[in-house]
């Protein structure tokens, strides 16, 4: 698993299904260059349990983070048939029905494997044999990638754990609010608190404050 901070985020160029119906064949991050954050995450799989739970926490905060010109995109290695149909099943028949950002197809795997979450990988048995040695399936991965491209922040969560919009959301403003003031946050800082200079007196006075 490779630590993609401070780095671009890997490109691709994938189906997907966007507004909740409509297939793509050439979905990308690059439409956002220049325009937009982007919260992109990973889910194991369609059809399943806690997954549903958190694409419709997302699409229930869509409208925070739209606000924050932020886009948000999902991806698993689900086909954008799979995908489709999990989008057309009623939220209480556990679908997805509702959710209107783009969902990706990691068909082949390959997206997962250069962000660094999938789960497994490739091998060879004694007789020579290609064999997977886990599940292939994406971790819950979250990266959120700036303007530039650049991944400033990753989150990877086991299966069974389901991760945290709002903290999703925190990190989307403590980033805006560095670019726009150029002064850091510290710990459990909340949009609307007091930040830091970056500098030794700044810590200081920061700490002395508190």
């Amino acid at each position: 698993m490779s630590v993609l901070v401070g780095n671009l985020a890997p490109a691709f160029n994938a189906k997907a299904v966007i507004n909740g119906i409509e297939i793509v064949d050439d979905f990308s991050l690059e439409q956002y260059l220049g325009k937009k954050h982007v919260v992109f995450f990973f889910y194991p799989k369609d059809f399943t349990f806690v997954c549903p739970t958190e694409l419709h926490a997302f699409q229930d905060k869509l409208a925070e983070f739209e606000a924050r010109n932020t886009a948000v995109v999902a991806c698993s290695t689900d086909s954008e048939q799979s995908h489709w149909g999990w989008l057309q099943m009623p939220k209480n028949k556990g679908g997805i029905q509702g959710v209107t950002y783009p969902v990706v197809a990691d068909t082949t795997k390959t997206i997962a494997i250069n962000f660094g979450v999938l789960s497994g990988d490739y091998d060879f048995n004694e007789d020579g044999e290609m064999i997977a040695t886990g599940p292939m399936v994406a971790f819950r991965g979250l990266f959120l990638i700036d303007k530039d491209g650049i991944v400033r922040h990753q989150l990877v969560n086991d299966m069974p754990l389901g991760r945290s919009i709002d903290e999703a959301l925190r990190v989307v403003d403590a980033l805006q609010f560095y670019e726009e003031n150029g002064e850091v946050c510290p710990a459990d800082w909340q949009k609307g608190d007091k930040a830091m200079k970056e500098s030794h007196e700044g810590v200081a006075d920061y700490l002395s404050a508190k």
